[in-house]
């Protein structure tokens, strides 16, 4: 037969509930933080964060990286247009600040030259596609002209055949790049936990 609990240990495991229960609480709430602060500097990468990390009590300052580094990880990633460059580097700036390693600052740099190139290279993909493609493109604009008496232009991403030819030609070189954008994840997050002592 089992032995029946007094009311005082009954009241002692509910006070480790709670206990554990408000440690969860404030490291939740913390790592939110963290997130809020990312965002803000984002916003304006002007701000310390380092700042905010010496305020932090040092029992909250690892949830509050968390929430920081949650953030700013998924900053990393290919540039769309050139202003996107400006969003990259101070994500990088502010995961440099909570990863404090001296590797993953020559890493992100190799990255953000990296990116730069991507984009100089996808703007010549696209000026030689469109050269490429042109003179089909003229030929279609001509016959339709043809059977519909008047003049016809054709916005080429709005031809189905130059579509395909032009996703298929930058998704190669998207490929490419994207792998060293995923690489420089996983070193980014590898460092995190190795200066966390997560790993």
């Amino acid at each position: 037969m089992g032995r029946i609990k007094s009311a005082l240990e009954i009241a002692l495991e509910r006070t480790e509930t709670v206990k554990s229960d408000k440690i969860s609480i404030e490291q939740f709430e913390t790592k939110q933080r963290g997130k809020r602060l990312a965002n803000a500097f984002l916003e304006d990468p002007k701000k310390s964060l380092d700042e905010e990390l010496k305020k932090t009590p040092k029992e909250q300052r690892e949830s509050l990286k968390q929430g920081i580094f949650d953030v700013l990880i998924a900053q990393i990633n290919l540039p769309v247009i050139k202003e996107d460059e400006k969003r990259i580097e101070a994500a990088g700036r502010g995961l440099q600040t909570v990863i404090n390693n001296s590797r993953f600052t020559a890493m992100y740099r190799q990255l953000v030259q990296a990116l730069s190139q991507y984009l100089n290279e996808a703007a010549n993909y696209d000026k030689a596609i469109r050269q490429q493609y042109a003179p089909k493109l003229r030929q279609k604009e001509e016959e339709l002209s043809r059977r519909m008496g008047r003049e016809v232009r054709i916005d080429p991403f709005q031809d189905p055949e130059f579509i395909g030819f032009y996703n298929q030609t930058m998704n190669a070189l998207k490929g490419n790049y994207q792998a060293v954008v995923d690489k420089a994840r996983e070193e980014a997050l590898r460092l995190f936990e190795e200066g966390s002592g997560i790993a």
